[in-house]
């Protein structure tokens, strides 16, 4: 079973047992903190998805510790200008452990299958294939490509090097 949960403005996938480094939470240590942002929760095949969160839905954790990730170095240069900057970055951190992950009042995903069997239904009636305009209007007017596509739709063959007269002959 697992979970996709928002905390403190990051999106996780989460299960039971699991250890995640989360941004830093106002909670102090060996205290337990539940999250109601839950988006998604998957047992198995039966799936249920949030509109965008799951009413009821909850991810127990319990706070291990507090610390600092990682010291990234972030340095900045600009060539020819004698122009460096160095700096360094540590992310505050809260590890915490997810005890439980509680999915009440949720309501089910349709299944794709039966989503596309749902709409099969709604099939709207074929409609009329637009047809090629027809040889009564003043072919004169048109220009020699809107004649080529006649010609092609009417399926007279080498078009290619005729002049717009002999067009509209062969399509009179």
């Amino acid at each position: 079973m697992y979970a996709i949960v928002e905390i403190a403005g990051h999106q996780f996938k989460v299960e039971k047992d699991q250890k995640v480094f989360v941004n830093r939470l106002q909670t102090e240590e060996g205290k337990k903190v539940a999250f109601d942002n839950v988006l998604l929760v998957a047992d198995g095949d039966n799936v249920t998805v949030g509109a965008p969160a799951i009413d009821g839905a909850q991810v127990g954790a319990k706070v291990v510790k507090h610390l600092k990730g990682d010291k990234v170095i972030v340095f900045k240069k600009k060539r020819r200008k004698g122009y460096r900057v160095k700096n360094g970055h540590r992310q505050a951190l809260t590890e915490i452990v997810i005890e439980s992950i509680a999915a009440s009042g949720a309501k089910k995903a349709a299944p794709a299958k039966a989503a596309a069997k749902k709409e099969a239904p709604k099939a709207e009636a074929p409609k009329a294939e637009a047809k090629p305009a027809e040889v009564t209007q003043d072919l004169s007017k048109l220009t020699v490509a809107e004649l080529k596509e006649l010609a092609k739709a009417k399926g007279v063959t080498g078009i290619s090097s005729m002049k717009k007269a002999d067009l509209i002959a062969a399509l009179s």
